[in-house]
């Protein structure tokens, strides 16, 4: 019975909720902690797809920032007096690690230590 319900899920789920499922699931796999978890200055690793990346000037210094989501929640990433990074690209999966900050009410991880995942399947 287990299975058939879960078939039915999948079937009556809309693409955008299997994404974030997968990528839940892609996190716990990693060993990394849930965005949704993450508490202000808490020492993390989290693991994602790049939604957006954008260069984003914080006090007169070029940031590239852009938004991790791993199913559970977004968080910024910034790198600060970076304008591009090779790699950095929506569409793009990694592994980041750093002390998150909250700022305006969201999670921020500032220079992080990164790691890109592999293109395509695993």
């Amino acid at each position: 019975m287990g299975r058939f319900r879960r078939m039915l899920d999948r079937l009556s789920s809309s693409q955008e909720d299997l994404e974030s499922e997968e990528l839940r699931e892609d996190a716990e796999t990693a060993g990394c902690t849930r965005i949704g978890d993450c508490h202000d200055r808490q020492i993390v690793t989290v693991t994602g797809t790049l939604r957006t990346v954008t260069l984003r000037p914080r006090a007169g210094v070029p940031a590239l920032e852009a938004e991790l989501f791993d199913g559970s929640a977004a968080l910024d990433v910034v790198w600060l007096g970076r304008r591009s990074i090779v790699g950095i690209e929506p569409g793009r999966k990694l592994i980041a690690s750093g002390r998150i900050s909250m700022s305006r009410g969201r999670r921020v991880l500032f220079n992080p230590k990164y790691e890109l995942r592999p293109l395509g399947r695993e």
